[in-house]
């Protein structure tokens, strides 16, 4: 028994049969891995589903119902939609995932995701496809909530897809840039006092045309301003695919993206 066990062994060796086989998995299936963990862990932090349902969700139902803004002939939610929804795509991609990050960060969640087999900008795309999870749960119900309100959209539903998909590149890349390069403190009350100004100077619920002309010129190039203008030349107007649009997200994503994956700092 012993002599058959250890030839039996020792064949095994010398063809190099080793189970489980040591080495890191594929690099597929680690981001896939990495991508299911945040997006468990976004969906269950409270803080982050205020900032990323209730308040847009409130905001969406509170000024449609009431006349607070102008925004211009036809129903106001035709005009808040939107707009709302640009603005739950910079809660969770900018905002939410700016604080979350940059506290992984303080408490050394990232110097150990550091030593592991998973690359930095592996990291950044499986918290992009979080992201993009936890959008798709905000879309369908900031939608829902506005076909409640008498919303009646329009135009392709592929540009609006385009939209969201560069915008959310755009602010997830300009969130995690912020998040490995700023203390957790100061991320936080940077990434609140951003949500809070693009909020108002955004055009999410004051249009644009409300500024002085200088100052239209200069909120145009901003990313959430792009993203509610283009989401509302196509949901409300029925346009086109907003290139323009489109080419200051795209601007603005390959920035973020390469300027945080150049920058992220582990610890």
């Amino acid at each position: 028994m012993t002599a058959t066990g250890t030839t039996d062994r020792g064949a095994a060796g010398a063809t190099g049969i080793f189970a489980p086989r040591p080495g890191a998995a594929p690099l597929p299936r680690m981001i896939r891995a990495q991508a299911l963990l945040e997006t468990k862990m976004l969906l269950r932090n409270g803080e982050q589903l205020l900032l990323t349902v209730v308040i847009p969700t409130l905001l969406l139902v509170l000024f449609s119902a009431v006349d607070i803004v102008d925004t211009g002939a036809g129903r106001a939610v035709d005009f808040l939609a939107p707009g709302i929804l640009a603005l739950a795509v910079l809660s969770t991609a900018f905002t939410g995932q700016a604080i979350a990050t940059g506290f992984e960060r303080r408490y050394g969640v990232l110097k150990r995701l550091a030593a592991s087999p998973l690359p930095r900008w592996a990291l950044m795309t499986a918290k992009t496809c979080a992201v993009l999870v936890t959008e798709i749960l905000q879309v369908v119900l900031l939608t829902v909530i506005a076909f409640a309100l008498g919303w009646s959209p329009h135009g392709n539903p592929l540009a609006v897809v385009l939209l969201l998909v560069l915008g959310t590149a755009a602010f997830s890349g300009l969130g995690l840039l912020m998040a490995g390069t700023l203390k957790a403190e100061a991320t936080l009350a940077a990434a609140n006092l951003v949500f809070l100004l693009l909020l108002v100077g955004g055009g999410v619920i004051v249009p644009l045309d409300k500024f002085p002309d200088a100052a239209q010129s200069v909120l145009g190039l901003l990313p959430i301003s792009a993203l509610s203008d283009g989401l509302r030349d196509v949901l409300q107007h029925g346009a086109g695919v907003p290139w323009g649009d489109l080419g200051i997200l795209a601007v603005w994503a390959v920035l973020g993206l390469g300027a945080a994956a150049k920058f992220f700092r582990w610890e």
